[in-house]
């Protein structure tokens, strides 16, 4: 059926189509029970042996959504209905931003991409926190990761207090943190992936997890366009620090190799898609590699089949996310991979 309602979709603005298919399939799952259970019956993934343990958490399946798909923790349940192992949320920072002005999303359908700049445009960490504090009291065996940035506003020397307020709200609501510096929409936040003021994020942020003896894992989201001097200086610090992981990778700034007319591949803002599939694999392998596969890696970047899945995890990831893909290929994409997984 997607694939005939995909050109539909396709003839109108990015944003636009996502927030009314969200929207409208939060709301089939929320007032009509019967049609929330023949979405489960069809996209849900009912396949034993797909359950896996990783940094202390158990997933039900490896198949992720990434962060940016639900910025503001608004449509988990439904989105969890499609068979998602797992949901990502935010980026959220701790005010709320419109983001970057619109139109700030561009599909390039020749390379089976996106281009966006949307800004981390959120409603802020209260409202996500209530939210989820709902969610987790209707349904606390959905996994939930919670991705933090700061605000635009904040300069990078006071990011760490936006990283923390952002932390603290959330530590009751998520099962995981994804620290997220990588993103190239927000005018100097990528400067924060450099060593020092990277450790010093990651740093306070460990000496502030734990509550009532619980902690939360600590994940790191990094760039694709990373030098493999970079990637050491990550694997070195992800030991120093004692994360729970690495997320590979976010977009690329990249523009190498495209099909698509230079006037829209042009378009400022971060690539994904198939165009980053290679590099964001081999991320994933030279990490994986180096540190002698001292920590797990989530694999993320131009999964679009099965193949592509697998390939992630032969490189060294422990967990997939998809975004790109989920859009191009529709939700029978995640019930493809995991079929394929078991087998």
């Amino acid at each position: 059926m997607y694939r005939l309602i995909k050109p539909i979709f396709f003839k109108f603005d990015p944003e636009n189509v996502h927030y009314f298919v969200v929207k409208r399939l939060k709301w089939f799952n929320d007032k009509f029970p019967l049609g929330k259970t023949i979405i489960r019956s069809s996209f849900d993934v009912h396949i034993k042996g797909l359950e896996k343990e990783v940094f202390g958490i158990k997933f039900r399946n490896p198949v992720g959504l990434a962060a940016g798909f639900d910025k503001n923790g608004e449509y988990v349940e439904a989105l969890s209905n499609l068979g998602f192992g797992f949901i990502e949320v935010g980026t959220v920072t701790p005010m709320p931003q419109p983001g970057n002005d619109k139109p700030r999303m561009f599909r390039l359908p020749s390379d089976q991409a996106l281009i966006n700049r949307m800004g981390f445009n959120n409603k802020g960490v209260d409202v996500m926190a209530e939210r989820l504090r709902l969610l987790k009291d209707k349904h606390p065996e959905i996994v939930v990761g919670g991705n933090i940035g700061k605000n635009k506003a904040t300069p990078n020397e006071d990011a760490v207090s936006d990283y923390i307020k952002c932390f603290d709200r959330l530590f009751d609501v998520v099962d995981y943190f994804v620290v997220n510096v990588s993103s190239p929409n927000t005018p100097g936040l990528r400067e924060l992936q450099e060593k020092e003021p990277l450790k010093k994020i990651l740093n306070t942020l460990q000496q502030r997890n734990g509550k009532n003896d619980i902690s939360r894992p600590i994940l790191l989201k990094i760039a694709p366009d990373l030098t493999d001097a970079q990637l050491d200086d990550i694997i070195e610090i992800v030991a120093e620090t004692n994360i729970a992981g690495i997320i590979a990778t976010n977009t690329t700034i990249s523009r190498e190799n495209l099909a698509t007319d230079k006037s829209l591949a042009g378009e400022l803002g971060g690539l994904s898609g198939k165009p980053v599939k290679e590099r964001s694999t081999e991320v994933i392998r030279y990490l994986s590699e180096k540190s002698n596969k001292a920590f797990p890696i989530i694999g993320v970047g131009g999964i679009h089949s099965a193949k592509d899945a697998q390939q992630k995890l032969d490189a060294g990831a422990s967990l997939i996310q998809l975004y790109t893909g989920f859009i191009y290929e529709g939700p029978g994409l995640i019930k493809s991979i995991c079929k394929s997984l078991i087998k």
